[in-house]
């Protein structure tokens, strides 16, 4: 790229060294090259800087404005002329160009600690343009609980038998963690020890986040106290670590914001408005599209390296718009809003082959990367936000709808086959060729098309319905063929076998929550009590295999004879598993939907009504 910037230097037509000072202007020009060959080769560098958008800008339109200036000499022009403008048009190469490489030293030169002060000085410039608001100085809100935030025992004794188990289940998990690894992301319940993932860099605590509201849902108040004082007294975001940004914006900002609808503690939107800050820099990018990979501390962003060279993910950056609709309503601040709804207007721009979103997109050049499409892994919580956020909007996010109905039609014409016996699939779509294969992370689309179904087009209420009862009917059947009666990452419909893995690489199972999730969506929407019987099943199954004395851990295969644990309590096992299993068995008016949405690690966030005079949405 710096090459390229720089070429339109050395072919400048029409140029006359008439004299002798044309003659120096040539020769400081022909050294501000060799000095331009050195500054180009140190520019990789300037990717990896925080400011390098300032550098980067400048380079380029300075010198897009030049090369146009250059191209503009007619031909027509006598000597005296075109020696003239030959002149104006050097001195203007210098300027501009002495003035990008004054910019690039300057961004070479910097400790790092200026580097952090130019990013704080920006998010200061920023806050002051939006009326001198700061992460400490938050306008005043006045806090209102959402209805629903806590439910009353279920009237029928079996299913309060039930829930009750699923506390008991939350209590030892909490417990365990606490007792064996207070403070670090996750547990290794067999070992006994702290685990974390460098997903989180060297933030701290991702369960106590993730676990905040789920304590308080089951009315564990004891628990989320003493969550909530780690929380204040040791949470910390000023860390000199790359982390994901997907992943550290579902647990740690959906889990604070979530903690603070809950409970009005100002402390977790104060914290969660903090991190927000700390994640805008991601969207420093051509595009708008933000980094998968962030430096806290830095500012510095980049994809993972595996990524479909150098893109970003669908479903990483296509799952920030709940969190960040309310970063915005809870800071006062419209950039997190607009951030996320620049990626709209990104991929609406785009074409989609089929209709489908490809997992894959470039931020630098705005175009697809492989023409890869997922509903499971990589793209899944997109199309769950498309929804959501028109859910959340109080159903005003019409675009929203439109593309999460028409992404959703595309999915069920190229995706969704039928298995020889009958069960419904969602395969995945690689350049036109499908591979009939299912993933865990997949089987949240029954419980996301029941949602959906009720605002579905052209009287097609009744079909959406049935397609979810269909998926969660195929992952139930993934769980019920395994030995230990839990389900594999991956499972296949192809070889002349069903909703069964075939690979060792996708026999095993991490807690995840995917299938419980369905079967909660399903039960709240239809009734149907084999709902409930298949999520009992489930707890059965985890209390036979899952649980040990420290916690409970992931399987390495669910179809081995016994089982054989992974050491490791995900958090979303608090968050998402044990959770969605809770409100199986509670009383519809607990999380109902009409006031909460839940983002994809299931924290729940109150649909943000708007008032009768129009005027800015306000969260109910």
């Amino acid at each position: 790229m710096p090459v390229t910037t720089l070429l339109p230097f050395t072919t400048t037509p029409n140029r006359k060294s008439a004299s002798p000072t044309s003659f120096r202007l040539t020769e400081k020009f022909i050294l501000l090259l060799v000095f331009s060959a050195f500054i180009t080769l140190c520019f990789g560098a300037i990717f990896f800087l925080p400011d390098s958008s300032k550098l980067l800008s400048g380079v380029f339109f300075h010198s897009s404005a030049v090369e146009t200036n250059t191209r503009r000499n007619p031909e027509g022009n006598d000597s005296g002329s075109a020696a003239a403008n030959d002149e104006k048009v050097l001195a203007k190469i210098r300027k501009d160009h002495e003035k990008a490489l004054l910019e690039a030293k300057d961004t070479l030169q910097k400790r790092p600690d200026e580097i952090q002060q130019d990013i704080l000085n920006e998010k200061e410039a920023v806050a002051k343009g939006l009326g001198g608001r700061d992460v400490n100085h938050l306008p005043a809100v006045e806090y209102q609980q959402p209805p629903g935030a806590t439910g009353r025992e279920p009237a029928d004794a079996e299913t309060r038998e039930r829930r009750a188990k699923i506390k008991e289940m939350m209590k030892h998990a909490w417990d365990s963690y606490r007792r064996y690894a207070w403070g670090s992301n996750e547990l290794r319940p067999v070992s006994k020890q702290g685990h974390s993932s460098n997903l989180f860099g060297s933030i701290k605590g991702a369960t106590i986040v993730d676990a905040l509201d789920t304590l308080y849902i089951m009315e564990m108040f004891e628990e989320f106290d003493v969550a909530s004082d780690w929380v204040e007294k040791n949470l910390d975001f000023n860390v000199n670590a790359e982390v994901s940004v997907f992943e550290v914006n579902i647990r740690f900002v959906g889990g604070l914001l979530s903690a603070y609808y809950l409970s009005g503690k100002e402390v977790f939107r104060r914290k969660a408005v903090e991190l927000g800050e700390k994640l805008l820099p991601a969207f420093k990018t051509p595009t708008g599209i933000p980094w998968a990979l962030l430096n806290l501390k830095s500012g510095i962003g980049r994809n993972w390296p595996w990524a479909s060279g150098g893109s970003s993910i669908l479903a990483e950056y296509g799952t920030l718009h709940l969190e960040f609709m309310h970063l915005s309503k809870l800071s006062g601040n419209p950039d997190f809003a607009q951030k996320v709804m620049n990626i709209r207007k990104v991929l609406n721009r785009l074409d989609k082959p089929q209709g489908l979103y490809p997992n894959y997109l470039n931020p630098n050049s705005g175009q697809w990367g492989q023409h890869h499409v997922s509903v499971g892994g990589l793209g899944d919580s997109f199309y769950e936000y498309l929804l959501k956020a028109w859910l959340m909007s109080d159903k005003t996010d019409e675009d929203g709808k439109k593309l999460y109905y028409e992404a959703l039609q595309a999915i069920e014409t190229n995706l969704m086959r039928k298995s020889s016996s009958g069960l419904t699939y969602i395969a995945e779509w690689k350049g036109g060729l499908l591979e009939h294969k299912m993933g865990h992370l997949t089987c949240f689309a029954g419980g996301m098309v029941a949602l959906g179904a009720d605002g579905a087009p052209n009287d097609k209420t009744g079909h959406q319905m049935e397609l979810a009862a269909e998926i969660a009917r195929t992952c139930h059947e993934s769980y019920a063929r395994t030995a230990l009666k839990l389900g594999p990452e991956a499972f296949r419909f192809d070889g002349g076998v069903e909703a069964i893995a075939t690979r060792q690489n996708e026999k095993y199972f991490i807690l995840r929550p995917e299938v419980i999730e369905t079967y909660m969506y399903m039960w709240r929407f239809t009734h149907d009590p084999k709902y409930r019987e298949w999520g009992w099943e489930a707890v059965q199954a985890l209390e036979q295999h899952c649980k040990v004395e420290g916690g409970y851990s992931g399987l390495r295969d669910v179809y081995a004879a016994s089982p054989n644990h992974d050491d490791v309590q995900q958090s979303f096992f608090l968050a998402e598993t044990l959770k969605y299993l809770y409100l199986l068995f509670s009383d519809d008016t607990h999380m109902a939907f009409e006031h909460w949405v839940f983002n994809t690690e299931a924290h729940p966030l109150p649909i943000i009504k708007r008032d009768k005079t129009d005027r800015p949405n306000e969260v109910e």
